[in-house]
C-alpha cells in the first residue's frame, strides 16, 4: 500500500543489467537490495509499478557512465524524479575495499537520502548530438596527428628531411609524392602512410562542414557567435565549448565556470603553511583543452586583426567591448608571465582559466535563441 514516504532508488547501471536498491524516509536505517533487472523498457516499467505500490515518490539515481542519459530522459519522460551523478563526486568511506552491484545501489540510495550527491548537468538530446559531432570532429583531428607522426617518424628513420617548413600545405604534399624509400617495403609502409594522412584530413573537411551546418538552427547559435569575438576563440574552438558546456547561464560565478573546468590551481595547506599546485584538470577536459589552446594566442599584442572584426561585425557592443577589454587584459597578463620566465604550459593554463570568465561574461550579455 502506498504511504508518504520517499523511496530513493538506487541504480547500477551496466550495459545488460541494472542492480537495484532502496532507501526509505522512514524506513530502516539499511537501504533494500532488490536485486538485478534487465536493461529493456518493460523491465523498467515493472520496477516502476512495483515501486509505485510501495510508495507514491520515487527518487531514482545512477552515476554517468557510458551507458549515457537514456535512463534519465525514460524516467524523467514518466514524470518521475532522476538524477544522474558523477562517479568522481560520490563519498567513499575510508577502508571500503569491497565493490559490488548491489553495495554501490545501495550506496546510491543512501546518500540520495542524505542528501549527500549532486547531480550533473544533462544535455538536451539536440544538444547532445551537436556535442557527438564535435567530439568526432576532436577524435579525426587526434588520429590526424597520430598519423602524420608516425609518417614523420619512419621518414627520420630513413634520414629523410624536408628542407622547408612541414606544414602539410601543397608544396608539402608535393614533395611527399615524389619521395622514393630505399626498399620496397618500405616503399609500401610509406604510401600506406600518407594514405591515411589524406583519408584522415579529408574526414575533418567533411567533419567540420557537418558541423558548421547543423550548428546554424542550433538553440545556442547565437552564443557560438558570440564567443567568436574573443580573440583564438575561433568557430571550432566555441562550438566545442558550447556543446561541451551546455547551458553555460546555470553557472553562478566566473569562478564556478573555472573551478568546474579544471582550471582552478590545487592547493595543499594546513596550518600556518600554504601550497598550491597546478590545476586540477577536474571536471570536462574537452573545453579545457579548447580554451587552453585559445588562450596562446594571447602571446602577441592587442590588436583587431580583419578576421575578427568580420567575426565582430554583427555582434552587441556589449560583447565587443568585453571582447576587447579581455585582450587588453590578457595580452598584458601573458606579457608578464612570459617576463617571470614561467613556463609556456602553466602561462596558457593561467590565461585559459581568466579566458574562461571572459566566456562567461559574453554567455550572460548574449541571449540565447529562442
Amino acid at each position: 500500500m502506498k504511504n508518504g514516504n520517499t523511496l530513493y532508488v538506487g541504480l547500477d547501471v551496466h550495459k545488460e543489467s541494472i542492480a537495484v536498491a532502496y532507501a526509505s524516509d522512514d524506513g530502516p536505517a539499511d537501504p533494500v537490495a532488490l536485486g538485478t533487472i534487465g536493461t529493456r523498457q518493460c523491465d523498467i516499467d515493472a520496477l516502476i509499478r512495483k515501486l509505485q505500490s510501495k510508495s507514491g515518490r520515487l527518487v531514482f539515481v545512477y552515476e554517468a557512465g557510458p551507458s549515457g542519459y537514456w535512463l534519465y530522459r525514460y524516467l524523467t519522460g514518466k514524470g518521475l524524479t532522476c538524477m544522474v551523478v558523477a562517479p568522481s563526486l560520490i563519498p567513499r568511506r575510508p577502508g571500503d575495499r569491497v565493490k559490488t552491484d548491489r553495495r554501490d545501489a545501495a550506496t546510491l540510495a543512501r546518500l540520495a537520502r542524505s542528501r549527500d550527491l549532486s547531480p550533473v548537468y544533462v544535455p538536451e538530446p539536440a544538444d547532445e548530438a551537436i556535442r557527438d559531432l564535435a567530439r568526432a570532429r576532436e577524435d579525426t583531428r587526434r588520429d590526424l596527428n597520430a598519423a602524420r607522426f608516425r609518417l614523420k617518424a619512419l621518414l627520420l628513420r630513413n634520414d629523410i628531411r624536408y628542407a622547408g617548413k612541414a606544414d602539410w600545405k601543397p608544396e608539402h604534399v608535393r614533395w611527399l609524392a615524389r619521395l622514393v624509400l630505399p626498399s620496397p617495403v618500405q616503399q609500401i609502409v610509406f604510401q600506406e602512410y600518407v594514405r591515411t594522412v589524406t583519408e584522415r584530413t579529408e574526414l575533418l573537411g567533411r567533419l567540420e562542414g557537418q558541423l558548421r551546418e547543423h550548428s546554424q538552427g542550433w538553440r545556442f547559435a547565437p552564443v557560438v557567435a558570440a564567443l567568436q569575438a574573443l580573440r583564438g576563440v575561433q568557430f571550432t574552438v566555441a562550438i566545442i565549448t558550447v556543446a561541451e558546456l551546455g547551458d553555460l547561464t546555470r553557472f553562478d560565478s566566473p569562478r564556478q565556470l573555472m573551478s568546474y573546468l579544471g582550471l582552478t590551481p590545487s592547493e595543499y595547506s594546513s596550518g600556518d603553511r600554504r601550497r598550491q599546485g597546478g590545476i586540477t584538470k577536474a571536471g570536462n577536459g574537452h573545453a579545457r583543452r579548447a580554451l587552453v589552446e585559445a588562450a596562446k594566442a594571447y602571446r602577441h599584442r592587442a590588436k583587431l586583426s580583419e578576421a575578427m572584426q568580420a567575426r565582430q561585425q554583427e555582434l552587441p557592443a556589449a560583447v565587443r567591448d568585453i571582447a576587447w577589454k579581455a585582450q587588453v587584459r590578457l595580452c598584458g597578463r601573458y606579457r608578464k608571465l612570459h617576463a617571470r620566465g614561467k613556463h609556456p604550459n602553466t602561462i596558457a593554463a593561467a590565461i585559459a582559466r581568466e579566458l574562461a570568465g571572459f566566456v562567461w561574461a559574453i554567455v550572460k550579455a548574449q541571449p540565447l535563441a529562442g
